[in-house]
């Protein structure tokens, strides 16, 4: 996926599965599924990698991400778009999350494990997000969306799109 500098400010937020995995014939190890994550007006679809975590350890994950995030005004959150054995994977595709009072700052980058001080442990992915910055090392923009923590909350009390 290529990345194009953004900063986009609108109320809304979800993180869903959209399409159950894949076709038929398929083996567990290389069964995908499809979700959606919507931060105001923008919304990315992503696959999720279901040969080290089920549908239901993601749901688990990102509510525990959310809880994290509403756990304090000002937090550091991740949601994790796609995981396979972090023993033996290069990254982590994810969502971080930052908030600072009622706004809610998120980003798309990897957690890239080679680089990380300890063994990743996929329960509390948002120890390994690295702090919020809007522009990178070589001076670049990074791509950003906002929203509320009410947004969040709104999201969490709601159905989780079952």
């Amino acid at each position: 996926m290529t990345q194009i500098s953004t900063t986009s400010r609108n109320d809304g937020f979800s993180i869903e599965l959209i399409n159950d995995p894949v076709p038929e014939g398929a083996t567990s190890s290389s069964s995908k599924a499809v979700a959606r994550i919507r931060i105001g007006s923008f919304t990315e679809t992503f696959l999720m990698d279901l040969s080290f975590w089920s549908i239901d350890e993601y749901r688990r994950s990102w509510e525990s991400a959310l809880e994290e995030i509403e756990g304090s005004e000002n937090a550091t959150s991740c949601l994790i778009a796609s995981i396979t054995d972090p023993a033996v994977s290069n990254f982590i595709s994810c969502w971080p999350i930052y908030r600072d009072g009622d706004v809610i700052h998120i980003q798309s980058p990897l957690i890239i494990l080679d680089e990380l001080d300890e063994p990743f442990d996929p329960r509390e992915p948002w120890r390994y997000v690295e702090p919020h910055r809007q522009v990178d090392e070589d001076g670049n923009r990074i791509s950003e969306w906002v929203t509320t923590a009410s947004a969040i909350r709104q999201f969490r009390e709601s159905a989780w799109g079952l």
